[in-house]
């Protein structure tokens, strides 16, 4: 079962039986691997989706184009690195999900096509357990709080007696000026002890601060990036 199928093929020919059903099983688990991807993902585009799909069997593709060249094998790895530096950064889960992807492909296209549907099998059970249990989630219902502040006022301890009887927990992330030097704006990272007390939180904050802006938001996805 996870022996390779490409045992018997010489380094200058493949069989185009060997070839076909390797490329049928990289399409299969590049779909299983793109379904489980979406099914753990809130928020996704279908170009990456499909991506996802397809990545295997360009990987497969390569390798087997490759066939034991080494030359061609390093050409090819130069042409890849290229692509880096055409792209944006990705999230944490987006880059393991295409390493996940080409994981696959590269053991389909060295005929390993056991092995490469019992680690897509395995990966994709711990993916879906690990995100959808609290595994790692430290900032689960932790959101940012934004204050603008008039230059006159301090900050220091403004809100103290608020944070304590809405927020379980509270720490100034950053201070910065706005406003040509006007105001501060002040950043908060915060849990709330009760959800629906956000607004009334609000409320309280903008009497203190003249009734200038405050924003409270979930905390942003930039933080999963590598």
């Amino acid at each position: 079962m996870l022996t390779s199928i490409l045992e018997t093929t010489t380094t200058t020919s493949l069989d185009m039986t060997t070839m076909a059903l390797c490329t049928l099983v990289s399409l299969a688990l590049g779909l299983a691997i793109a379904a489980c991807y979406m099914y753990c993902s809130e928020k996704y585009s279908k170009s990456f989706v499909v991506t996802l799909a397809v990545l295997p069997i360009l990987v497969q593709a390569v390798i087997m184009m490759v066939n034991g060249n080494l030359g061609t094998g390093v050409a090819i790895m130069g042409a890849f690195s290229l692509i880096r530096f055409r792209s944006a950064a990705g999230s944490a889960r987006e880059i393991g999900a295409v390493f996940f992807a080409m994981t696959v492909g590269l053991a389909t296209g060295m005929g390993y096509i056991g092995f490469a549907a019992l680690i897509t099998i395995i990966v994709a059970l711990l993916y879906v357990i690990l995100s959808k249990s609290n595994f790692g989630g430290n900032n689960a219902g932790c959101k940012n709080l934004k204050v603008t502040i008039p230059e006159n006022l301090n900050y220091s301890g403004m809100f103290d007696d608020l944070f304590e009887k809405f927020l379980s927990e509270v720490s100034i992330e950053k201070v910065k000026t706005t406003n040509l030097g006007s105001m501060f704006e002040v950043s908060y990272r915060i849990r709330f002890k009760d959800e629906r007390s956000e607004k009334e939180l609000i409320d309280e904050i903008r009497v203190r601060n003249g009734n200038l802006p405050v924003l409270c938001a979930r905390v942003s996805s930039s933080t999963e990036e590598l």
